[in-house]
């Protein structure tokens, strides 16, 4: 009781209704040694009615025998009244009537007594009556300060997290301690082709707005999927699927997902092109195994995230794609079944791995989900004028000091791949940096970064651009005719 009493918030305060002042002076002495209870008289309804709005009573005496409003149509008004409907009444009669206490009851009344009652039993009611009304209210201004913190928590974190982390934060009491659990998850890494190269031509308001655009497209799309956004990493994002909540089909709603964001990136280019900005291409690649998933961190600064083995082959995977490409695991090909629909095979060997493994370049899924990447075959263009030129080996942000030479031979028809003949012999997925020799023996300043792709049958390396400055798309335009649809390819 006296975690009740001493709230200031909710004093214990009874509001007495009566036309005779004596019986009201009289239950003011029986109180006046109670320093904890507040007294409020009114000797009229329509003043009754006034004070118990502004002044929430925690209990109501209410005489019956009124001389304006009698104290039935008061009870039924104290009812209706949003702002009073829970607050006690006890009705108070000149003596005991079976029928009228029922009819009080009925009315919503919490309690009747024969007036004037001894002290100590009206203190009593007093006491129980605004114990339980205060009980109430000190629930309700918890809730409501529990929802606030609620909007707060949706409104702050909703914007990075996923709502069901979002909702583990909110539901667990424990929610944001640090810990973890070993679980099978499937990862996602998705990457911007030649991000960077575009970040040093634009204006920052651009690239941001750039961002912004993608970003909003991609978290539209991974939500539609369960899957849970860990981080934007510059224009990369690391999600889950299957922490924190639980699905068995996590590695098929991540290669699903994966589909539909490179369909989703039609929409992000046509918005690019609206206004002048460059168009985007995006790797992603899809491993599927156990990691410890939980709150990572200290009490003052933490996040839900997932650390292990398998987080690091994810992006050794998606490191291997070039724009428009989905790439996944053979774990995660496991887990999902026959309903894949895969272009290639290709055996890889990380960093960090010991043996070859393969990868799989998925194209469509079946299953649910059905979804198809547009798969457009590109046609070659041999060129004309033949280009030399040099190029290097990018290991991570290092490029090896050793070049290597060719002459670029064709371009495609889609602007993003071309073929050219050397003699280096260098795996598939190769990362290489670009100089274009002029006739004159000196080369363009501006470089092109690709990926070196599969061997012809005629012995040229295929390439995969993944960044093609404006300069150097001009230039070779220049030469070739060919380079014309705009500064990223």
């Amino acid at each position: 009781l006296s975690d009740v009493t001493d709230n200031d918030d909710f004093p214990i305060t009874v509001l007495m209704v009566d036309d005779q002042e004596i019986i009201a002076k009289s239950v003011q002495r029986m109180l006046k040694d109670e320093s904890d209870i507040k007294f409020r008289y009114c000797q009229n309804s329509a003043q009754a009615i006034q004070v118990a709005k502004k002044e929430k009573p925690s209990v109501i005496l209410q005489d019956l025998v009124m001389p304006d409003i009698d104290g039935m149509t008061l009870i039924r008004y104290y009812r209706a009244c949003k702002e009073l409907e829970d607050v006690p009444i006890v009705v108070m009669s000149a003596k005991e009537e079976p029928d009228i206490k029922a009819k009080t009851f009925a009315l919503g009344a919490n309690d009747y007594m024969v007036k004037l009652p001894a002290k100590s039993e009206l203190i009593a009611r007093i006491r129980y009556h605004s114990k339980g009304y205060i009980a109430l209210q000190q629930r309700n201004q918890a809730y409501s300060s529990l929802q606030v913190r609620n909007k707060f928590i949706r409104e702050v974190f909703g914007r990075y997290v996923s709502e069901e982390v979002v909702d583990r934060i909110i539901e667990s009491p424990h929610g944001l301690e640090p810990g973890g659990r070993t679980q099978r998850i499937s990862i996602m890494m998705s990457d911007l082709r030649g991000f960077t190269d575009l970040s040093e031509r634009l204006a920052p308001e651009d690239i941001i707005a750039i961002l912004n655009n993608y970003f909003s497209a991609m978290t539209d799309t991974i939500v539609q999927f369960s899957g849970t956004i860990d981080e934007f990493a510059g224009d990369g994002i690391l999600v889950f699927f299957g922490a924190p909540v639980w699905t068995e089909d996590h590695a098929t709603k991540a290669t699903a997902c994966a589909i539909a964001m490179q369909k989703k990136m039609i929409e992000v280019n046509r918005w690019n092109n609206d206004r002048g900005f460059p168009e985007l291409d995006m790797g992603i690649g899809i491993n599927t195994g156990e990691v410890v998933v939980g709150n990572i961190g200290s009490e003052k600064r933490m996040k839900y995230g997932a650390v292990g083995q398998n987080i690091n082959l994810a992006a050794r995977i998606e490191s291997y794609t070039t724009g428009g490409m989905v790439l996944i695991s053979e774990n995660t090909k496991n887990d999902i079944g026959d309903i894949l629909n895969i272009k290639d095979v290709l055996e890889v060997m990380p960093k960090g791995i010991k043996t070859p493994i393969n990868i799989y370049d998925v194209i469509g899924i079946d299953g649910n989900h059905k979804l198809e990447l547009n798969q457009n075959e590109v046609q070659y263009t041999e060129l004309e004028n033949k280009i030399q030129v040099q190029f290097n080996i990018v290991k991570g942000k290092d490029i090896e000091d050793s070049f290597h030479t060719g002459v670029l031979t064709h371009l495609g028809n889609d602007n993003k791949q071309a073929r050219i003949m050397s003699e280096s012999e260098l795996p598939m997925y190769t990362n290489i940096v670009i100089e274009i020799r002029h006739h004159d023996g000196s080369f363009m300043e501006e470089k092109l970064y690709a990926k070196i792709g599969k061997k012809t049958e005629t012995g040229h390396l295929g390439l995969f651009f993944t960044s093609v400055s404006e300069a150097s798309a001009s230039k070779i335009g220049n030469l070739t005719g060919a380079f014309n649809q705009g500064p990223e390819y």
